[in-house]
């Protein structure tokens, strides 16, 4: 991932409530923001990997059906 693609998706994701950050200084070079989800951003991490479970289940499904 490059910092061009990176940085914008981070912003996103704070400005919509699914990160939050912290500033913390650094003995080597500048100040470092750190990143962690938020209550939102675990509950919708949450609902992603269920929809995701589901398709791998769907799609094992009809592999199956498809094999049989």
């Amino acid at each position: 991932v490059v910092e061009g693609t990176l940085y914008p998706l981070l912003t996103r994701l704070k400005n919509d409530g699914m990160l939050a950050y912290r500033w913390e200084e650094s003995l080597q070079g500048p100040p470092r923001k750190y990143y962690k989800l938020t209550e939102g951003g675990e509950k919708f991490l949450n609902e992603l990997h269920n929809v995701w479970k589901e398709l791998v289940e769907n799609v094992a499904q009809m592999n199956n059906q498809f094999n049989k």
